[in-house]
């Protein structure tokens, strides 16, 4: 479980905006994000406002990625990660694209090793889709994410974003 958690973060990464050659930052609002894996399918909502994609990138990479580096693209946008959490290391390459005003779409690879009960590198692809759906709800702020059984999970560091 923490190594796909791993994988995620290192996928999310790239979903969200960087500090190299800085990423556009999404449109604030409500986003839904659509993750496909190898291991499934999962669908998630998050309000999104001015700081909140550099928020959640400086908390991540600055606790757990030693390297973070995007790269503007014909198409799009480049990203390379590589984090660690305890003795679990991530590698990962991601390929941005989108307006950042009504989508986004990111295809990630991250590779894992030091994985707990897993001989040698384990390799994981993450396709995530995300549009805009309009503004965020009645309650909701900047950072929050809204599970599909309406659990809400607030991101450290990105409620500090400025409210819509």
């Amino acid at each position: 479980m923490r190594a796909v958690a791993i994988a995620v973060a290192t996928s999310v990464l790239g979903a969200v905006p960087a500090f190299a050659d800085e990423l556009p930052q999404r449109k604030p609002g409500l986003w839904e994000s659509k993750s496909t894996s190898a291991e499934g399918e999962t669908s998630a909502k998050q309000c999104v406002g001015p700081g909140t994609d550099r928020a959640m990138v400086g908390g991540m990479a600055g606790a757990a990625c030693s390297k973070m580096e995007v790269t503007k693209t014909a198409t799009g946008y480049s990203v390379a990660t590589e984090c660690a959490i305890g003795q679990i290391k991530a590698v990962g390459n991601s390929v941005v694209t989108g307006d950042f005003q009504t989508s986004v779409r990111t295809e990630g690879t991250t590779k894992l090793t030091g994985v707990p009960g897993q001989a040698g590198e384990v390799e994981r692809k993450l396709v995530v889709e995300a549009r805009r759906v309009g503004d965020c709800g009645p309650g909701q702020k900047p950072g929050d994410i809204i599970m599909p059984d309406g659990k809400v999970i607030s991101m450290p560091g990105a409620a500090g974003a400025p409210k819509q």
